[in-house]
């Protein structure tokens, strides 16, 4: 008796597939370019090796048994990961990376970053072929497909962004503070500069002060953080007091939320506050120390054997160089800033 792994080949699913469809063996022997005796027997073959029957033999019809159903159903679940294996492995041969990771920090514009994920898949690359679906008698077909590449999204905060990155998480960072300079494997580049604004709530008690806000003044006030999401390198503390009272939060946008609650105050930058602050729900504040205008950037891992700050191109994935080629833009450097609109919805 042969083996269900000898016999449950690709070969047979198809036949398996052809057979439901048109319904007899005579007609898919014509449409595989076999005899009908063949298919029998390669259908025997299969339902002595899973001890089962496939088909009905009472019928005149070729009509499947439930078992013979299930094979078909999984099967063809089957034959679609086939295809994309090997549509993927073609894609990877040509230079498309199988997974882009990408790493963003908080202060990025999540519009911007899915207009750029929405224009990346609407890529094309040259037609595959793919098997026929369930009733369809062209023996294959060309369908269109994108560059085929997985991405993968993730968003941290601070040195979290930049952990994510050397660490070998993600591929690309954007947002990470140019002031870590060039470290081995890493190239870098700049993205820009972001204002920082103290605000606080217009019914805040620090609404009303009018000269500069001194640091004996802003120890009084609850301050709203967002904590940096690093998990082994040492997390950043920007602007809090030793022994103020601090509402730790996830997210910049979980920090404005809090803000807008007056729970606290704190400084945020200027594109994301900017609609609060022009509709009256944030105020604007003077204080004492520097605001902060920390210059951005983005980075990825260099390929090995590359000096960091010299990669050569021609050695980066095809998606990768998709994504800097973008990043080289002004327009959309500038855009990943200031753009700090809701995402949205599909459909509105």
């Amino acid at each position: 008796m042969p083996e269900s792994r000898t016999v449950l080949t690709p070969d047979a699913l198809t036949m398996m597939d052809v057979i439901a469809r048109t319904g007899s063996f005579a007609a898919a022997a014509r449409e595989l370019g076999k005899v009908p005796s063949s298919l029998t027997y390669s259908v025997r073959q299969l339902e002595e090796a899973l001890d089962v029957l496939l088909f009905d033999r009472r019928s005149r019809q070729a009509r499947l048994t439930a078992a013979g159903e299930e094979l078909l159903n999984e099967g063809r679940r089957l034959l679609e990961q086939m295809d994309a294996v090997a549509n993927r492995v073609k894609r990877v041969a040509t230079g498309w990376e199988t997974q882009l990771s990408i790493v963003v920090d908080g202060v990025v514009s999540r519009l911007t970053m899915f207009e750029l994920c929405e224009a990346f898949y609407a890529l094309e690359s040259p037609t595959v072929a793919a098997r026929p679906a369930a009733g369809r008698s062209a023996p294959e077909q060309a369908t269109p497909a994108g560059p085929g590449t997985r991405l993968r999204l993730r968003t941290e905060v601070m040195t979290g962004t930049w952990e994510a990155l050397t660490s070998g998480q993600s591929d690309l960072a954007i947002g990470v503070g140019m002031e870590r300079g060039l470290t081995s494997g890493v190239q870098m580049k700049e993205l820009g500069v972001v204002p920082f604004v103290f605000t606080v709530a217009p019914h805040h008690p620090l609404a009303r002060a009018d000269a500069p806000i001194s640091d004996t003044e802003l120890m009084r006030h609850r301050a709203v953080a967002v904590a940096d999401s690093a998990q082994r390198l040492a997390p950043l503390t920007v602007n809090l007091l030793p022994g103020q009272d601090v509402l730790t939060v996830g997210s910049m946008q979980l920090k404005i939320e809090a803000l807008l609650r007056c729970m606290g105050c704190g400084f945020v930058p200027e594109p994301m506050a900017r609609d609060h602050i022009a509709a009256g729900r944030l105020v604007v504040k003077p204080v004492q120390r520097a605001a902060r205008a920390p210059a951005l950037g983005y980075a990825w891992r260099v390929p090995a054997g590359d000096r960091a700050g010299a990669a050569r191109e021609a050695h980066l994935g095809l998606a990768l160089r998709w994504w800097l080629a973008q990043l080289e833009r002004p327009a959309t450097r500038a855009a990943l800033l200031e753009r700090h609109g809701q995402v949205p919805l599909a459909g509105m």
